[in-house]
């Protein structure tokens, strides 16, 4: 175990203040909308305000306390978390669970859209207290442009050192308020009792259906776990403890504040500003703002990782990939920022309030919940833990996850469906690209290397053939320094005769474990031919140009190879060679016969490359020593073509 990781297993106080300000910004920022969609214009009655108050306390208990924090915080891969973490761990026992690892992914991503739209549209409506008729559009519309464009783009290593404490006064803020208003009416406490949350779901009308506003109490749950590399499992634990009773604190004070109002209606006001005293309600808004700026950069943030491990899963198009600062985990992705930004602000100018984005919010992230406890079932199969209880403990979460998606369905008309469908789109691709990476393997075919030795050697010493390059540099699908694509071989040999004076071969292994940065060399033939594998970690970036200096400079002094020129006038000078990297890219040939199903994904496929950046740029290589050949996916068969020969006298 790494002394990093050795680190992470210990709660500090800087840890658990980090903590309050990556982790539960979403999750943090509920009570802001959460009361006030339980009780939306109905009246307020006993049963209605117990039984909310009494789903919320026992949603966080089982659904977040038990579900997130003690057992899917276990699943730690190599001290990382996340839904294509914990996919990483298990897709060795079937493969069809890449699919709820797309589905997942595809719903977490959708929810990066619609949490800040609610989140700091919640905040900014407070201003309504103070004059019901300001337009709170422009504002958030203008906090959200500052958020993507003069925020994301240059990461939180200077501003993130202030999440922790702006966050804690938050808490801090909700447990005082909270508390304040509970003394006055203690009453409510009676709601811990889970019957109270059993009478609400069977007797008051309606009341099963109620579960779609209680969810969003939970909404942010999984950000405990995709977080857990940049905080650690204890110091999440302990912390959880602190925020769950501010939390719980809050939602009773508001409940005991809305007991006031009994057989009356909220008549458009917010409890979450309802019990703040009118001196302070400014001061609220203003924490509450940056409560909810902090939260929807933390996700936006979340975003940035789970499309780069999208990536080097092959599970999405490859972008460019900014890296702000040195810190672990800094990434920045310009396109997804662009997109998340325009959903943002589409969704706050559709829906005009977070009234109306709550029917939006929560359909999905039921699904991307439900994923996670299919993949985590299949985690804990492979633990110590008795089947009988990994059974009945994954029936409990999946019942409860079922029964919020059903509750959640009503929200599609008014709104859930536009969550949906990001998702589905986002899904799409993932499936297409993952399917289309399945095809193209399909259509790669291999011969010995061994046999093409002799040919290389002969090649090399060949000078009545230009040189190409001292050192040329292949990447490989081969995982085997045995094999080679008959592709490269087409290519060095009679694509246009390259010769070389060193054949690099390089293959690139996905593992895994998330940070692994490894690499294996095989000297095949003593300054001639060389095979390369990377392996790396699912959270390393491919930047194949720097690690394979590093090979080279490892190979040099451990003197396996010598890279000096072999051109007389520069070796006398010791002059290294120049390296070239050939890469290979595939295009789809006209004349092909595919399977309907393989045609329409290597079309979308090839449509969606378009917008991708290329092979070179996605690997990290030096654009001005790099040769692209573009290669047919397969060659037309020509035993089918009916034509004949004419002869002319």
């Amino acid at each position: 175990m790494s002394h990093n990781r050795s680190n992470k297993e210990k709660a500090t106080a800087a840890g658990l203040l980090v903590a309050l300000g990556i982790i539960y910004g979403d999750i943090g920022t509920s009570p802001l909308y959460v009361m006030k969609a339980i009780v939306g214009d109905r009246p307020i009655s006993e049963i209605l305000l117990l039984g909310g108050l009494s789903c919320i306390f026992w949603t966080l208990t089982f659904q977040t306390t038990l579900k997130y924090v003690i057992f899917t915080l276990r699943a730690d891969n190599k001290g990382e978390g996340g839904i294509f973490s914990l996919y990483a761990l298990v897709r060795s026992r079937a493969n069809w669970l890449i699919y709820p690892a797309i589905i997942g992914g595809s719903t977490l991503l959708a929810d990066g859209v619609i949490t800040p739209s609610i989140s700091i549209s919640s905040a900014i409506e407070g201003l309504l207290v103070l004059n019901p008729k300001m337009q709170t559009v422009p504002i958030v519309i203008g906090i959200l442009l500052f958020l993507f464009f003069f925020v994301q783009p240059f990461g939180t290593n200077k501003i993130g050192k202030f999440f922790g404490p702006i966050m804690l006064v938050w808490f801090l803020m909700l447990g005082t308020l909270g508390t304040i208003n509970l003394i006055a009416y203690p009453y409510v406490l009676k709601a811990i009792n889970p019957y109270y949350a059993v009478e609400l779901l069977t007797s008051y009308p309606q009341g099963f259906w109620l579960l779609g506003a209680v969810f969003l109490c939970t909404t942010g749950a999984e950000a405990l776990y995709s977080d857990l590399g940049h905080c650690g499992r204890a110091n999440i634990r302990i912390s959880w403890i602190f925020v769950k009773t501010m939390l719980l604190l809050n939602y009773f004070g508001q409940g005991a504040w809305l007991y006031q109002l009994l057989g009356k209606e909220l008549e458009n006001q917010n409890p979450f500003y309802a019990i703040m005293p009118s001196w302070f309600v400014i001061v609220g808004i203003i924490i509450a703002t940056l409560a909810t700026i902090i939260a929807s950069q933390a996700l936006i943030t979340g975003s940035f990782t789970l499309i780069s491990e999208a990536i080097t899963l092959n599970l999405w198009p490859r972008l460019r990939i900014v890296y702000p600062s040195l810190l672990k985990g800094q990434l920045f992705i310009p396109a997804i920022n662009f997109l998340l930004c325009i959903g943002c602000c589409l969704v706050v100018v559709y829906f005009q309030s977070s009234e109306h984005m709550e029917a939006a919010y929560g359909l999905a992230i039921t699904l991307t919940m439900l994923m996670t406890t299919i993949l985590l079932f299949n985690y804990l199969q492979q633990t110590q833990m008795p089947p009988t209880f990994v059974f009945s403990l994954t029936a409990i979460f999946g019942s409860l996850e079922i029964c919020f998606f059903i509750a959640n369905i009503v929200k599609f008309q008014e709104g859930g469906w536009i969550t949906l469908l990001i998702s589905g789109l986002l899904a799409f691709v993932m499936f297409v690209w993952h399917n289309a990476g399945i095809i193209k393997k399909r259509y790669n075919f291999f011969v010995s290397l061994t046999d093409q030795l002799g040919a290389l050697k002969e090649l090399s010493a060949d000078t009545t053939i230009p040189k190409y390059a001292t050192h040329l540099v292949y990447l490989t699908a081969s995982t085997s320094p045995h094999f080679i694509e008959d592709r490269i071989i087409y290519s060095i040999f009679r694509k246009q005769p390259k010769r070389a004076d060193i054949y690099w071969f390089i293959h690139i292994t996905t593992l895994d474990e998330p940070h692994t940065a490894e690499y294996i060399a095989h000297i095949i033939v003593p300054d001639d031919v060389i095979w390369v594998e990377f392996r790396l970690g699912f959270r390393v970036q491919p930047r194949i140009n720097l690690y394979f200096r590093k090979v080279v400079e490892d190979l040099v002094q451990s003197k396996e190879v010598n890279i000096i020129s072999r051109y007389q006038s520069l070796a006398q000078r010791n002059v290294a060679g120049d390296f070239r990297f050939v890469v290979m890219e595939r295009y789809l040939s006209y004349g092909i016969d595919f399977p309907d199903f393989d045609k329409f994904i290597m079309d979308v496929y090839f449509f969606l490359k378009r917008f991708a950046i290329s092979e070179e740029r996605g690997f990290g290589l030096d654009t001005s020593s790099v040769t692209v050949e573009k290669i047919p996916l397969t060659t037309p068969q020509i035993d089918n073509i009916k034509l004949q020969r004419v002869f002319i006298d």
